[in-house]
């Protein structure tokens, strides 16, 4: 019964060895003199102008993961729609329909919810920010006297 698993468990030694063996190997061929332009941060080529922690604004990684996702969409679309008219003449054409509709259906829902929270505006107001939201009072009290 063990002699099933004889062949996984060569084949997780053979992958340890092989990582090990790739580690070892690094430790003895890579300098080990560290100096102080090389412990620099590396920004493609370039020097570094001030230091690599700040803050990045997440909006950023939102819109980024939002085009992923529909990034994703078209790539999972695309070999349906190439065998689609082969499907069709199988007469599986009205499942496979369904499916994708439902598919995009189910990411336009999330790309409305997407909207709707206010994540795909560049310059949002936050909630209770007066600045964000015109107010008709304060409007009209920065009005002079003399102007209406």
């Amino acid at each position: 019964m063990l002699m099933a698993y004889a062949s996984v468990a060569a084949f997780f030694l053979v992958a340890i060895v092989f990582v090990l063996g790739a580690l070892v190997l690094g430790k003895f061929i890579r300098p080990a003199h560290m100096y102080e332009e090389k412990l620099t941060t590396y920004e493609c080529g370039e020097e570094p102008v001030g230091s690599a922690w700040f803050n990045f604004n997440p909006r950023f990684y939102i819109i980024a993961l939002i085009y992923i996702v529909f990034d994703v969409e078209i790539a999972f679309i695309y070999p349906v729609a190439t065998v689609f008219r082969r499907w069709v003449e199988q007469g599986t054409g009205l499942f496979a329909l369904v499916e994708l509709v439902t598919f995009v259906g189910i990411l336009v829902v999330g790309l409305a919810y997407v909207w709707v929270k206010g994540d795909l505006e560049w310059i949002r107001a936050m909630r209770g920010d007066p600045r964000g939201v015109p107010n008709v009072k304060s409007a009209a009290a920065a009005v002079p006297q003399g102007a209406e």
